[in-house]
């Protein structure tokens, strides 16, 4: 059976076609069912690819996104384990030495920090500290990201402090097709890459048709979401869709080149750069909150770059420099449409 026929039978729920222009095999899908189709098509390509995780198994994940690989591959390869962060992510080191090409799962966020020393301290040292001989080839995936409502230490995103990180690849796509191209590039890659995955996006209403064969997205590369001359924005995640929403309450001669950074480590600066040089204005868009957020070290980078470009101060819109506040008032910590126009509408009058 060939790979496309045993993908089908995997989901055959996903509604599939072939493009009319190029005649290639889509599938239509949101976020997380993404994720899902990609993981069982780089099991299905490579017998060393295993999942673990917290409730991984036979629940599918908290939010399903390894639903149905358990009864595919096994409890060898698609395997629960006991609630200890660390242990997860210690056995996954050990796994990747051995030859192996782990995804452990890390229920939320706000739970990385158990996982912290195994990834820090051993996953991302360990071609430095064995001079290239040993090296950790495992994707981490993360539910990142509020506006779901969960409780506290739920809802974070952390991307900044393993950004810091040397050793350490970190990417967050917010939409289907990026998601399944990455996380294969990701699988491909020899060093530890943490996979963001904002949960606010997994189940949007609508969705998008992509490839259903295997295809790849370069780690590191930005994307251009709109091209525009008169100011860049920049986002990552969940907020991408905030700053498209508020492109929609600008006026018509606001032309905006809207930047999403898909990998927040290794940084694209090219991309950046050259918007900014275009635009000579910038707003750099985030959940976490502002104070040394990756924000800042954007604006940086376009204060090195780009100083003698820039018509306005680079702004930044951001989450509030406090703990995720639960529920009622979570919507309003988040970047939202309004503070995103009322920043480029700033820039625009300075």
């Amino acid at each position: 059976m060939s790979n496309a026929t045993e993908q089908a039978v995997f989901n055959p729920k996903l509604r599939r076609r072939v493009d009319e222009g190029s005649g290639v095999n889509q599938v239509e899908c949101n976020l997380v069912e993404a994720i899902t189709l990609t993981l069982a098509q780089e099991m299905d390509r490579d017998e060393r690819v295993v999942c673990l995780g917290e409730d991984v198994g036979l629940n599918g994940g908290v939010f399903r996104a390894t639903d149905g690989l358990q009864a595919r591959f096994g409890d060898q390869r698609v395997f629960d384990t006991p609630l200890s962060e660390s242990g997860i992510m210690g056995t996954a080191v050990g796994l990747a030495m051995g030859g192996m090409r782990p995804i452990p799962e890390i229920q939320f966020e706000g739970f990385m920090g158990p996982a912290y020393d195994q990834l820090v301290n051993h996953a991302a040292r360990y071609r430095t500290r064995s001079r290239g001989a040993i090296t950790i080839p495992m994707v981490v995936r993360v539910p990142v990201g509020g506006g779901i409502h969960a409780p506290e230490l739920h809802s974070d995103s952390p991307e900044a402090i393993y950004a810091h990180q040397p050793g350490l690849k970190v990417v967050m796509p917010c939409t289907p097709y990026d998601a399944k191209g990455l996380l294969a590039a990701a699988l491909e890659d020899p060093d530890p890459v943490l996979f963001f995955e904002p949960k606010r996006v997994y189940r949007l209403p609508t969705r998008d048709w992509i490839p259903e064969d295997r295809y790849t997205i370069p780690i590191g590369q930005a994307k251009v979401v709109t091209e525009g001359d008169s100011v860049t924005v920049i986002s990552w995640g969940a907020s991408v869709y905030q700053c498209l929403e508020a492109m929609d309450q600008l006026p018509e001669d606001i032309s905006v080149e809207m930047i999403d950074m898909r990998t927040i480590s290794p940084i694209d600066k090219d991309t950046i750069i050259a918007s900014v040089q275009k635009t000579g204005r910038c707003v750099i868009v985030h959940e976490a909150p502002k104070t040394a957020g990756m924000g800042a070290e954007l604006a940086t980078i376009l204060q090195e770059h780009c100083f003698l470009y820039l018509k306005a101060p680079v702004q930044r819109v951001a989450g509030f420099d406090t703990i995720m506040p639960y529920y009622k008032l979570e919507l309003e910590y988040l970047p939202n449409a309004k503070r995103v126009a009322e920043a480029i509408t700033q820039v625009m009058a300075y």
